[in-house]
């Protein structure tokens, strides 16, 4: 059986406050697989849970409670860390580098040498379109390239599973795009990615599965289809039926001549579920 890329097993993590006899639980009994080859997204609100989740995944903050693995491997283990790459929200580059030395700079950190390091280089400018700025320093890359240089040097070791926390942020929509294309392009090469993100539409366009976070608990999670589909309603799309025939549908089709073409559930957005999923009781109370 093959290993999950990500396995959370009942993960608390809980920050004491400083100067005061009280704590704040950032994450409460977690459970959350992601499957290898899989794009899984991470959502929830601020102060959710989400960016603690991603750095007890990372090995950079340890549970208080709970087991985190990463491809089998305990995730604080600095093996671990080996088949994972890493592009933070708002990263941070030597801006009198280059595209091409930023990229030569980091595959020197995670050990390459310096036969593979050069065609690694030439691989991740071409993949994620930024051969012809390869000379130019990081001073002159727009928020979109410094983005996919980001994601460059995140792939530069070649991980297994690629962590991108809100990869899109700031960007301009073509280069959201391009961002999305390069995402689903490294699923076709077997590659897991686990995204946080607050742009629920892109979201919905490439995830496989997704996860919402509210107050650090786990409170929907899921495919896409399992998510959006909405329970108890129905819907038909039908060939050749008068407004009379659609009023009593489920009584006259078989005998009027009209065709049911489609019936299945109708679909919410992903934006309505988080939500209602991330709605407080305070609100609910409210309305």
């Amino acid at each position: 059986m093959t290993e999950p890329a990500v396995a959370l097993n009942g993960v608390t993590k809980i920050f004491p406050v400083p100067f005061q006899r009280c704590s704040i639980v950032a994450v409460r009994n977690l459970n959350l697989k992601v499957a290898a080859g899989q794009i899984y997204g991470l959502l929830g609100p601020n102060g959710s849970g989400k960016s603690t989740t991603l750095k007890i995944i990372l090995g950079l903050v340890t549970p208080t409670r709970g087991q985190a693995r990463v491809f089998g491997q305990e995730s604080d283990r600095v093996a671990s860390r080996e088949s994972v790459g890493f592009l933070p929200e708002s990263p941070y580059f030597y801006k009198f580098l280059t595209g091409e030395e930023t990229l030569r700079f980091y595959g020197k950190l995670c050990g390459l040498s310096r036969a593979s390091l050069r065609n690694r280089v030439d691989e991740m400018l071409q993949l994620v379109g930024l051969t012809s700025a390869r000379k130019r320093q990081l001073a002159g890359y727009s928020k979109g390239m410094l983005q996919r240089i980001g994601l460059a040097q995140a792939l530069i070791q070649e991980p297994a599973l690629l962590v991108l926390d809100e990869p899109t942020a700031g960007v301009d929509p073509a280069g959201a795009q391009e961002i999305r294309d390069l995402i689903l392009a490294l699923k076709s090469r077997g590659i897991t990615v686990l995204l946080s993100s607050h742009l629920l539409g892109q979201v919905q366009e490439i995830c496989d599965r997704v996860g919402i976070l509210a107050n650090g608990v786990l409170v929907r999670e899921g495919s896409l289809p399992e998510l959006l589909g909405m329970e108890k309603e129905t819907q038909f799309v039908v060939e050749n039926a008068s407004p009379q025939l659609l009023e009593e549908i489920e009584r006259l089709a078989a005998g009027s001549g009209a065709r049911i073409i489609e019936r299945g559930s109708p679909r919410s957005s992903l934006e309505q579920l988080f939500l209602e999923a991330t709605e407080t009781p305070e609100k609910r109370t409210d309305e």
